[in-house]
C-alpha cells in the first residue's frame, strides 16, 4: 500500500513538471527557462525534478514524448480532456475580445454547411445580408432513391475530406488549451534542442499529405487540382495559425478555421463532394 502511494506521488510529480516545463518552453522558449523556475512553478524541490530529469534535455525530450502521443491522438481521432468543452488549462493562449471557444460550442452563426437544401456561401459581413445560393434540384430524383441518397450524404461526412477538416479543428483546439502539445511544436520545429524528439510540424504535414492522397483515391478532390498545391494549401495555412496563435489566440478559434474551410472547399472538391462537407467541423462526442 505504501509503496503504490508513492509510485503515485511519483507519478504525479513527473507530470506536474512536464506540464510546467512545456507551459514555459511554449511561452519563453527553451534556451531562457531555468531548471529552478521549472520546479518552482510546478511546486517540487530541485531535488525532485533531478531524481526524475537529470537534465533540462531530458526533460524537454520528455515534454516532446508526451506531445507527440498527444498528437497522435488527435490524427487517430480521439477527444483529448480539455476538448470536451472545459476551461482552458493554466497557461493557455487566450483569445482578445473574449474567452477562448469550446470544443462543446455550437456551429459559428453564418458558417456553412454543404450539403443541404438551402445554403449561404461564406461569412456575411456585419450587417449585410447573406447571398443565398441556389439549391440542387431535389423534385427530379426519383423517391426510392432518397434512401441510397441518404446513405451517400451520410458516406461523405466521413470522407477523408471531413475527417481532414475535423482533424484541423481538434488539433488548433489542442494548441490553443493544451501547453504540452504547443511545446511538443516548439521544441521539434528543427533546432535539435529536444533530441529524439519528434518533428510535429512534419508529422501533420504527412498526415495531411495522406489524407489528401485518399481523398484522391476516393474520387473527391475537383478535376486538375494537384495534390501537391492541396498539401501547401492545408498545411500552410494551419501551420501559420498555430505559429500566430502564439501571440494571439484568435488564430486558434474555431471560427478563423471554418472561414479559412469556407474558402478553401469549392476550389478543393467536387460538388458532388462538396455536399454534406461541413467547414465548421463536427464536433467531437465526449465519451460516457
Amino acid at each position: 500500500m505504501v509503496k503504490q502511494v508513492r509510485q503515485e506521488r511519483a507519478i504525479r510529480t513527473r507530470n506536474a513538471l512536464i506540464e510546467s516545463a512545456a507551459a514555459l518552453f511554449a511561452r519563453h522558449g527553451y534556451e531562457v527557462v531555468s531548471l529552478s523556475t521549472i520546479s518552482a512553478r510546478a511546486g517540487v524541490s530541485n531535488g525532485a525534478l533531478h531524481f526524475h530529469f537529470p537534465s533540462k534535455a531530458a526533460l524537454a525530450e520528455a515534454v516532446g514524448v508526451a506531445a507527440a502521443q498527444r498528437f497522435g491522438r488527435i490524427i487517430a481521432g480521439e477527444v483529448l480532456p480539455a476538448q470536451r468543452g472545459g476551461v482552458p488549462e493554466r497557461g493557455g493562449v487566450p483569445e482578445r475580445g473574449g474567452l477562448p471557444e469550446r470544443g462543446g460550442l455550437p456551429r459559428p452563426e453564418g458558417a456553412p454547411v454543404y450539403g443541404v437544401s438551402s445554403r449561404y456561401e461564406g461569412v456575411p459581413e456585419r450587417g449585410a445580408l447573406p447571398r443565398r445560393l441556389e439549391a440542387p434540384r431535389r423534385w427530379d430524383v426519383p423517391r426510392r432513391d432518397e434512401a441510397a441518397s441518404k446513405q451517400s450524404a451520410a458516406s461523405r461526412q466521413n470522407s477523408a475530406l471531413q475527417t481532414l477538416i475535423d482533424t484541423s479543428h481538434a488539433l488548433l483546439r489542442g494548441l490553443s488549451h493544451d501547453a504540452v502539445l504547443r511545446a511538443g511544436f516548439a521544441l521539434g520545429d528543427g533546432a535539435g534542442v529536444v533530441g529524439r524528439g519528434e518533428d510535429l510540424y512534419r508529422r501533420w504535414q504527412e498526415w495531411v499529405a495522406e489524407s489528401l492522397a485518399r481523398a484522391e483515391r476516393e474520387g473527391l478532390l475537383a478535376r486538375g487540382l494537384a495534390v501537391r498545391d492541396a498539401v501547401t494549401a492545408v498545411v500552410g495555412a494551419t501551420i501559420g495559425f498555430a505559429v500566430l496563435g502564439g501571440q494571439d489566440g484568435q488564430w486558434l478559434s474555431r471560427t478563423t478555421l471554418t472561414r479559412f474551410w469556407t474558402l478553401l472547399l469549392p476550389r478543393l472538391a467536387t460538388p458532388t463532394a462538396l455536399e454534406g462537407l461541413m467547414a465548421s467541423g463536427r464536433l467531437p462526442e465526449t465519451p460516457r
